[in-house]
């Protein structure tokens, strides 16, 4: 008697994975916003023309000197238009930010040239913002499956897009993005002129004493935990074992909560942002 052939099963087939406006939130946490931001600003600006063009901006409104909440607002709105926001959404801030952009560039001679619309520097900034999310959820919540990850990354090509990126210039997948982060991070460096902005962002030089006080050392702590090292070095600032440690033991007992909350309260205070930019914009009043 002859054995029946053996039936063997299909191989399961991972769906693919498509983010939206609506489903991305699912992924956002809103409180790396607070807890990376500064690192990531540094990480941003320690490509000089980036930095240079922050330090000596004609456009006093948009100064976090001068207006830290302000400027940390429109920021948050950035991140929310671009990641959670419809075309007319980002069409509509993108004239907004750009009417902001529009004074920054070097002066003739300068010894660093920059122009806010040059999208090489657009593309820098976004990779920092991207890279920055990634990092936070990983130490978070664990790394991303590998299909989503790379969806992901794909979708987050928005943070330049929004503004003048064209979308060839993002590299085409998270191996191909690691390359370009490894090989343009190590080129990164801090001057004198840079690191004593950075130092007054960092402790809060900006805000009133009373959270200055309370606040000032943790955030330096937070700044410094994700930096690269190099970055740490050029910043004179010190890292141990023990360092670590700790702050893996804040982001565990942080995520132990928030991963545990209803989206909408995950993806605040973005979520907030983008209802306050449209309802700005059906009012017509100023975005940035």
């Amino acid at each position: 008697m002859t054995a029946a052939p053996q039936q063997w099963a299909e191989p399961e087939q991972t769906p693919p994975v498509t983010l939206t406006p609506e489903t991305v939130r699912q992924h956002i946490d809103g409180i790396a916003a607070f807890i990376g931001g500064a690192a990531n600003v540094v990480m941003q600006l320690s490509h000089p023309p980036v930095g240079y063009g922050v330090v000596e901006s004609t456009v006093d409104s948009g100064k976090a000197s001068l207006h830290p909440v302000k400027r940390l607002r429109t920021t948050l709105t950035y991140l929310a238009v671009a990641w959670m926001g419809d075309d007319e959404d980002r069409a509509a801030y993108r004239e907004a930010v750009n009417g902001s952009h529009r004074p920054v560039h070097s002066e003739p001679g300068a010894a660093v040239k920059y122009n806010a619309f040059d999208p090489n520097l657009q593309l820098w900034v976004a990779a920092c913002l991207y890279w920055g999310v990634d990092d936070l959820y990983t130490r978070m919540r664990g790394p991303m499956e590998p299909a989503l990850a790379e969806e992901f990354y794909r979708y987050s090509a928005r943070l330049g897009t929004t503004l003048q990126m064209r979308p060839e210039m993002w590299p085409a997948d998270r191996a191909a993005f690691q390359r370009y982060w490894d090989e343009n991070i190590a080129k990164r460096t801090i001057d004198d002129t840079v690191r004593d902005y950075f130092n007054e962002m960092i402790d809060l030089k900006w805000l009133s004493p009373v959270p200055r006080l309370l606040f000032a050392r943790v955030h330096r702590f937070g700044v410094t935990a994700l930096l690269p090292q190099h970055l740490r070095d050029q910043m004179g600032m010190t890292w141990t074992a023990g360092d670590e440690r700790r702050f893996t033991m804040l982001l565990r007992s942080v995520s132990a909560v928030w991963t545990r909350m209803p989206t909408i309260i995950r993806a605040a205070p973005l979520n907030t942002c983008l209802s306050y930019m449209r309802l700005q914009r059906r009012l017509g009043r100023p975005l940035v």
